[in-house]
């Protein structure tokens, strides 16, 4: 087998498996979020702040996830580039 040949194969794999994982914990959290936000729904006796707070808490979070995973594409694109593997949707 080619060499490069092989460090294509190696960086769509571990692309790939990026993107999964990542998809999983941002389902995992998604769904996280609305477990929580069912539950104080039907808390009453949490006040309006406490609720501010979570609600901040999860949008820092989903940008500081987007920032991080903007942050992955951009350097899985320089690795493609510096070994010639074509990015996925382009030839």
């Amino acid at each position: 087998m080619d060499q490069m040949q092989l460090v294509k194969q190696v960086i769509d794999y571990q692309k790939t498996s990026f993107d999964n994982s990542f998809e999983a914990m941002k389902i995992i959290q998604e769904q996280t979020e609305k477990a929580t936000d069912a539950l104080l729904s039907h808390s009453t006796w949490i006040p309006e702040d406490g609720r501010k707070v979570l609600n901040q808490w999860y949008d820092a979070y989903k940008k500081g996830a987007d920032d991080f995973k903007k942050i992955v594409d951009e350097n899985f694109h320089k690795v493609e580039d510096y070994f010639g593997t074509p990015k996925k949707g382009k030839k």
